[in-house]
């Protein structure tokens, strides 16, 4: 196996026996297939647009196939020799459609006629022939834009597909990720090609964003800034982690009246800022932390797991017997509920002994999205121009277990009094329940949401911008990113494709990118990885 998707790959070069993340060699050789795949069915995707041709199942399959394949999400081999069938399936049925409107069906290219094998074993063997390091001639720093581009497609998708849950769709995003996995196909595209797919990605990113904010609001409201408990409530308990706001919401229906009390873990703490979904009265607060600690947490939890999307590693067979997974979600071993009829995982947390008695912890506020700030915008635009507030740091992203990620505690505590820190994102649990205070009734420390919800972040940005008349790259406001996995890598390129400069990223580089493209990033957006806190801040503040 070859995998360096992930900020954590082995040695900062590649995991080549298996994943850091857990993940086995065949199901690393089953998600290459997959890919590739996805690649043969693109194809036929972008010439059936070329004869007005669209075809949703083969959209909504494509995101969801692509999305199971990102870090920490899908390590179930059963799963993708499913996935890998169904997406040859799609790709014939789309042949001839194409074929039937007068559109190009002979593509002398692989994955547009390769035919899966009838044995996982056989699978497993044609994955690992057409893994992303298979072509030993292809130039390097092509190389890795093309792996940049398909990373980037990955985050692309699990925001895509969020949205689509929730009923928001945009046939652009579709095109551009067929466009774009095809596009890996061709030898003939240049270097400066390659760069203009990579900077498209950020801007369908961008939409992609959008629409799941569009979808996320619609349904649930915007969100208002709200006190989340981090202690506990005697009595039974279901733990909700992840990503997936309709999973969480069909978990407070279902469990209504059944006498359990359902948290939040990781990502899912901004639910508590929707009206929507705060409204049930057994909504109660959050448990733990965040990525690395979930073996630990996930052990202590007296109650039933739910898993929503991705962001978790491996489950030990301590707490295997109450965890459960959804959505494109899969473990060997683990429950897997796949129609989102909660009832297992409810019935298990009436079972379970949860918690003896209240435990009074502390609280942590969330809520912060660009609805609620651009509503104080005067109040913060006037403590600027009084010098009350003198400058702003977004340290946002991605957590991980490795080390080095201690820095960005260590930032946030270090930061200034007359500063305010936004954040968002499963990196924030780092430092979230710090207390550090306001300025002049504004939190010094404002949680925007969930990593998609750096569409939030710079709406916020623009508004400030347009507030102080000048762009976005003059305002006092420091990017400070930690990244993890793909969705962060769509996120980095949509920040590129808006042209912001002087962005800080950790614990430490993509591997993925060469030293000539990291050149190319340099001189155009002055990237630049993270030093110590001290010496960031002294550069940054003077």
């Amino acid at each position: 196996m070859f995998c360096y998707q992930c900020e954590q790959t082995a040695k900062g070069q590649g995991c080549t026996k298996i994943g850091v993340c857990g993940k086995q060699p065949d199901v690393a050789a089953l998600q290459d297939l997959l890919i590739y795949a996805l690649k043969g069915l693109s194809l036929f995707a972008v010439e059936g647009r070329k004869v007005s041709l669209t075809d949703r199942d083969v959209n909504v399959f494509t995101c969801e196939a692509a999305f199971s394949t990102l870090t920490n999400v899908d390590f179930d081999p059963e799963r993708f020799v499913l996935l890998i069938n169904r997406c040859v399936e799609l790709r014939e049925q789309l042949k001839d459609k194409v074929k039937a409107a007068g559109g190009k069906v002979d593509f002398p290219e692989g994955p547009a006629s390769f035919k899966p094998e009838t044995t996982l074993e056989g699978l497993v063997k044609q994955g690992e022939a057409v893994g992303i390091k298979s072509d030993p001639d292809i130039d390097p720093d092509i190389l890795s834009l093309q792996h940049t581009l398909l990373f980037g497609i990955k985050g692309v998708c699990a925001y895509a597909d969020h949205a689509q849950i929730l009923g928001q769709e945009d046939d652009k995003v579709y095109a551009f990720i067929h466009e774009g996995l095809a596009a890996t196909l061709n030898k003939d595209l240049t270097l400066d090609d390659w760069v203009g797919l990579v900077l498209k990605c950020g801007e369908i990113n961008l939409r992609a964003m959008e629409l799941l904010d569009t979808a996320n609001t619609g349904a649930y409201g915007h969100p208002v800034p709200t006190k989340v408990p981090l202690g506990a409530k005697k009595g039974k308990a279901i733990l909700v982690s992840g990503h997936d706001l309709k999973d969480m919401e069909e978990i407070l229906k279902q469990s209504e009246g059944e006498g359990i009390y359902v948290y939040t873990h990781g990502e899912m703490l901004p639910c508590h800022g929707y009206p929507g979904l705060k409204k049930y009265p057994h909504f109660y607060g959050h448990y733990g932390t965040a990525w690395q600690n979930q073996i630990q947490e996930f052990g202590k939890f007296p109650g039933a797991i739910l898993m929503t999307t991705n962001c978790i590693q491996k489950p030990k067979e301590s707490y295997k017997d109450h965890i459960f997974t959804t959505g494109l979600v899969a473990w060997p071993g683990v429950p897997h509920i796949g129609d989102k009829n909660f009832a297992p995982i409810i019935e298990k947390a009436l079972k379970m002994p949860g918690f003896p008695e209240d435990t009074n912890g502390r609280y942590v506020m969330c809520g912060f999205g660009h609805h609620a700030v651009m509503s104080a915008a005067d109040k913060i635009v006037e403590a600027v121009k009084s010098g009350a507030i003198r400058h702003f740091f977004l340290v946002a992203g991605c957590d991980g277990a490795k080390p080095g990620r201690n820095y960005y505690t260590q930032f946030v505590e270090m930061v200034p009094k007359d500063c305010v820190v936004l954040t968002l994102a499963c990196g924030k649990f780092r430092f979230f329940d710090k207390d550090l205070g306001d300025i002049g009734g504004i939190p010094r420390l404002l949680d925007i949401g969930q990593c998609n919800d750096a569409y939030s972040a710079i709406q916020i940005a623009v508004a400030l911008s347009k507030a102080f008349n000048v762009e976005v790259n003059d305002l006092p406001l420091s990017i400070i990113l930690s990244w993890y996995e793909q969705k962060a890598v769509a996120i980095l390129l949509t920040l590129f494709h808006l042209g912001i400069k002087d962005i800080r990223l950790g614990p430490s580089l993509p591997a993925f990118i060469t030293p000539n493209v990291l050149d190319v990033l340099v001189k155009n957006f002055n990237i630049m990885p993270i030093s110590t806190p001290e010496q960031d801040l002294k550069a940054i503040l003077g």
